[in-house]
C-alpha cells in the first residue's frame, strides 16, 4: 500500500478547492484512505494518520472513528506518537464517552514516567478532559508531582490540581499541604499557576478562605517585588513586569479581603502603590489598574483609597479606547451606591459620553447618569437628559423618558417644573413611555390646584402643534375636559394668556374624534371631554349632537359612551352637573374605593367613576377600613365592597341601573367560578335569619390574597327576614389564574335591635373544584 500524503500536502490540497463540495470530495476521500490504513493496522503511519484526521475534525468534519487509534498512540513507546496521540484525545475524547476510562492506565504509567515532557503531556490531558473517575484515581499522583523540584512539573500538576478539584471538590484538603510551599517558588510560571490554584480553592470553600487569609502578606510581598523590580526581558510586556500574574494576585486578594478588616488593610498600602506606579499609556497597564480597582472596592479599603480608585475610572472615561470607557461606566454604575460623591465629581465626563457613537457606552452613561440625579443637580441634569432624549435612537427612548418620570417625581424642585418636564417627555417621546404615564400625569396636575390654568393652557398650545403623540393627546383632552373654563377665561398667571373661544376648543376636540392619528383610546378621551364641557360651556346644543352622531360609530367603547352620556342628556338631565362636575384631589392608594383614581382603558373618566354625587348609595369608608385592619394589608388585597342601595325616591335610582351595569368599562371581568356551596360562611347568615326580628342595613365585605381578584354584586337585599320567611343571595366572582386554593375572609354587618353587629370569619375549605 503507499504511503499516504502527508499533513501539509493534505492541507495544501485542501485549501485549492474552489467550492465547498469539492472539499467535501477532498475529505472524504482522505477519510476512506485513512479507515482502510486503520483497518490494516497500520503502526507506521498511524501518527500520520490520526494528526490529519484531527486537522480534519477542526474543519468541521466527523472524526469520532479516531478515537481508539488515539488511545493506541499514546500507548506507544515513541513522544511523538504520544504527544498526537493526546492532542487527539483532548480532541475527540471527553468525559460523557466511556472510551476515556481506557486511558486511565496510560496516563497513570506517564505520570510517573521519568521524561518530564511525557509526564508533562499526561497532566495537560488529565487536566483538560479527566472525569470524576479519572480524577479520583489519579489524584495521588498529581499531588506527588505538586511536590517535585521540577518547575515545568509543579505548574502543570498545578493547573491539572485546578481541574481535579473542581470535578471532585471533597479532595481540596489533599492538595492543601502542597499548596502553602508553591507561593515560596521563584519560578513566574509556578507562581501564577499556585495563585490560579489557591483562588479555585478559596472560591470553593470558606474553610479554606479563612485558612488562607495569613497568606496575604507573602502575597503582599511577591506584587511589590513585581511592581518594583527592574526590567526583566523574561518576563517585561510593554514596560510592565507580568502583568498577567500581577492581575491573578490582585484577584487573589480581591477574595481574600472581601470582608475581613485585617486582611484589608493589609493590602491597602500595596494597592495605592499599584494604583499610582502603574504606567496607562499601554493597555497593559489599564489591565492592571482596572483589577485594582476592583480589589479596592470590593475589600474594606479606607474611603481615601477608593477616592483614588474612583478617580482612576474618571480617567478611564477620557480613553480613546471605547472597550476601556464602557469597562469605567460599568465599574462607576456598581459604586455610585457607596462612593456616591466622588463618582459626582466625574459628572461632566459622564454627561459627555451620551453623545458617544457607540450605542453600548451610550446607554450606560444613561443609567449611570440617572443614578447621579439628586436634589441639588435635578436641573442641570434633566435638561442634559431631556436634549438626549431629544436626539438619541428609539431603542433609548422608552428607558429615558422612564428615568426621566422617576427623577421628576422624586426630586423635582416645583409643581411646575415637574409638570414642564412632563410635559417635554410627552413631547419628544410620547409614543414611547410607560403606560402609566398619563394616569400619572394627571393625578399630578389635578393635585396642583394653583397650576390648573397654566397646565391646560400650556396642553392646549401643544395639542395646536402636534397631535401624533398619544399620551401628550390623552392627557390634554383630559385636562381640556376638566378646565376648559379656566381656559376660556384667561385665567393664566404662570404666562400670557391666549384668547380662544369655546368654539375653538371644542373644533380641536372634535378633529381629535376624526383624526387618523388618533388611537381609540384617544377618541373616547377627546368624547368624555366634550361631555364635561357641556357642563362647563354654553355650547350645549352643538356637544349634544356630536354625542348623539357617535351613539352609531363603529367603536363599540366610542359608542358605549356616547350611549351613556346621551342617556344622561335626555333622562337624567337634572344630575349631569353633579356627575360631571371637577375631579378632586386624587390619592394614590392600594384599594379600589369609590374615591379611588382608577383607570378605565387606560383613562381616568369622572363621568363613570365620580361616585360621590350619586344620590341614595351608602359609602361605609369606616367599615371598609376595620376590613382591612382586619386583613392585615400585606398578604391580602381588598375588593370593591358593595353596598345595597335603598328604594330610591325617584328617577335617580335608575341611573342606578344604567350605570352600574357598567362594571368600569373597559376594564376586565373577573370569570365567575363553579356554582359551590359555601361550607362555613352560612353560619353567619343562619344566625340572621333565625332571630324572631328581621335585620336591616346587611353588608357583606370580603378580601383575597393578592393572587385572586374578586367581585362581589349587588345582594338581592340589604334586610335579612326573620325567622327563616326568606333569603338574601349575592353573587361572587373569582378570577384565580394561578389557580391556587381559594382564601377568605368576610366581614357581616348589620343592625339588629336598632344596635350595630358584626361578625368576622375566614374561610379555608372551600372545594376543590371551585378553584382549580
Amino acid at each position: 500500500m503507499p504511503a499516504p500524503i502527508r499533513l501539509r500536502e493534505l492541507i495544501r490540497t485542501i485549501r485549492t478547492a474552489r467550492t465547498q463540495a469539492e472539499e467535501r470530495e477532498m475529505i472524504q476521500k482522505e477519510c476512506a484512505a485513512i479507515r482502510s490504513s486503520f483497518r490494516e493496522e497500520d503502526n507506521t503511519y498511524r501518527c500520520r494518520n490520526v494528526a490529519k484526521l484531527l486537522y480534519m475534525h477542526m474543519l468541521g468534519y466527523p472524526a469520532h472513528f479516531g478515537q481508539l487509534e488515539c488511545l493506541k498512540l499514546i500507548a506507544s513507546q515513541k513522544f511523538t506518537d504520544k504527544r498526537i496521540g493526546y492532542l487527539g484525545a483532548m480532541l475527540l475524547l471527553d468525559e460523557r464517552q466511556d472510551v476515556h476510562l481506557l486511558m486511565t492506565n496510560c496516563i497513570k504509567n506517564d505520570l510517573n514516567h521519568s521524561t518530564q515532557y511525557v509526564q508533562g503531556l499526561a497532566l495537560c490531558t488529565l487536566g483538560c478532559m479527566g472525569s470524576s473517575e479519572m480524577c479520583r484515581d489519579l489524584a495521588g499522583e498529581v499531588e506527588k508531582l505538586l511536590k517535585t523540584s521540577n518547575s515545568y512539573l509543579r505548574k502543570k500538576a498545578a493547573l491539572c490540581a485546578v481541574h481535579v478539584i473542581r470535578k471532585v471538590p471533597e479532595l481540596m484538603e489533599m492538595f492543601l499541604p502542597a499548596t502553602k510551599n508553591l507561593l515560596s517558588e521563584k519560578n513566574h510560571g509556578v507562581l501564577h499557576t499556585s495563585v490560579v490554584l489557591l483562588t479555585e480553592m478559596c472560591e470553593r470553600s470558606p474553610d479554606m478562605l479563612s485558612h488562607f487569609r495569613k497568606l496575604v502578606p507573602q502575597l503582599v510581598r511577591i506584587l511589590k517585588n513585581l511592581i518594583m523590580s527592574g526590567y526583566s526581558p523574561e518576563h517585561d510586556v510593554s514596560g510592565i513586569s507580568d502583568p498577567f500574574l500581577q492581575v491573578r494576585i490582585l484577584r487573589l486578594l480581591r477574595i481574600l479581603g472581601k470582608g475581613d478588616d485585617d486582611s484589608s488593610e493589609a493590602m491597602n498600602d500595596i494597592l495605592a502603590q499599584v494604583a499610582t506606579n502603574t504606567e496607562t499609556s499601554k493597555n497593559v497597564g489599564n489591565a492592571i489598574l482596572y483589577e485594582t480597582v476592583l480589589t479596592i472596592m470590593d475589600i474594606k479599603s479606607e474611603s481615601g483609597l477608593r477616592v483614588l480608585a474612583i478617580n482612576i475610572l474618571g480617567r478611564f472615561l477620557l480613553n480613546n479606547d471605547k472597550n476601556i470607557r464602557y469597562v469605567a461606566l460599568t465599574s462607576l454604575l456598581k459604586t455610585v451606591q457607596t462612593d456616591h460623591n466622588a463618582v459626582q465629581r466625574h459628572r461632566s465626563t459622564i454627561v459627555d459620553c451620551l453623545k458617544d457613537l457607540d450605542v453600548s457606552i451610550k446607554r450606560r452613561a444613561m443609567e449611570l447618569s440617572f443614578a447621579l440625579v439628586n436634589g441639588n443637580n435635578i436641573r442641570g441634569m434633566m435638561k442634559e437628559l431631556l436634549y438626549f432624549l431629544d436626539s438619541c435612537d428609539p431603542d433609548f427612548k422608552a428607558d429615558c423618558a422612564s428615568g426621566i418620570f422617576l427623577a421628576a417625581e422624586k426630586y423635582a424642585p416645583s409643581k411646575r417644573w415637574h409638570i414642564d418636564t412632563i410635559m417635554r417627555v410627552l413631547t419628544t417621546a410620547g409614543s414611547y413611555v410607560r403606560d402609566d404615564s398619563v394616569p400619572n400625569l394627571i393625578q399630578l396636575i389635578t393635585n396642583s390646584v394653583e397650576m390648573h390654568a397654566y397646565t391646560v393652557q400650556r396642553l392646549y398650545k401643544a395639542l395646536l402643534d402636534d397631535i401624533s403623540q398619544q399620551p401628550l393627546v390623552q392627557v390634554a383632552s383630559w385636562c381640556i375636559g376638566e378646565y376648559g373654563d379656566l381656559l376660556v377665561s384667561g385665567q393664566c398667571e404662570e404666562e400670557e394668556p391666549i384668547q380662544v373661544t369655546e368654539d375653538e376648543v371644542l373644533d380641536v376636540l372634535e378633529g381629535l374624534l376624526v383624526s387618523n392619528l388618533s388611537a381609540p383610546v384617544t377618541r373616547g378621551y377627546s368624547l368624555t371631554a366634550i361631555m364635561k364641557l357641556s357642563t362647563r360651556f354654553s355650547s350645549v346644543n352643538r356637544i349634544k349632537k356630536v354625542v348623539s352622531i357617535y351613539g352609531s360609530s363603529i367603536d363599540v367603547e366610542l359608542q358605549q359612551r356616547a350611549v351613556e352620556y346621551n342617556a344622561l342628556f335626555k333622562k337624567y338631565d337634572h344630575m349631569r352637573p353633579a356627575l360631571l362636575e371637577r375631579m378632586p384631589i386624587m390619592e394614590k392608594t392600594a384599594t379600589n374605593g369609590p374615591a379611588e383614581m382608577v383607570q378605565t382603558n387606560g383613562e381616568t373618566d369622572s363621568t363613570i367613576l365620580d361616585t360621590k354625587h350619586l344620590p341614595n348609595i351608602t359609602q361605609p369608608t369606616s367599615q371598609a377600613n376595620d376590613l382591612l385592619d382586619l386583613l392585615g394589608g400585606n398578604d391580602v388585597i381588598p375588593v370593591i365592597q358593595t353596598t345595597v342601595p335603598t328604594k330610591p325616591a325617584s328617577a335617580g335610582g335608575e341611573l342606578l341601573d344604567l350605570l352600574g351595569d357598567l362594571s368600569l368599562t373597559g376594564a376586565p371581568t373577573p370569570t365567575p367560578a363553579p356554582s359551590v356551596p359555601m361550607s362555613q360562611p352560612p353560619f353567619l347568615l343562619d344566625g340572621l335569619t333565625s332571630q324572631p326580628l328581621f335585620n336591616d342595613k346587611f353588608v357583606f365585605q370580603a378580601a383575597v390574597p393578592k393572587t385572586f381578584q374578586l367581585q362581589l354584586l349587588s345582594p338581592s337585599s340589604n334586610v335579612v327576614p326573620a325567622l327563616n320567611q326568606g333569603s338574601v343571595t349575592q353573587v361572587i366572582r373569582v378570577l384565580n389564574p394561578q389557580k391556587q386554593q381559594l382564601r377568605m375572609r368576610i366581614k357581616l354587618t348589620y343592625t339588629h335591635k336598632g344596635s350595630p353587629v358584626q361578625d368576622l370569619s375566614e374561610v379555608n375549605n372551600f372545594p376543590p373544584q371551585s378553584w382549580q
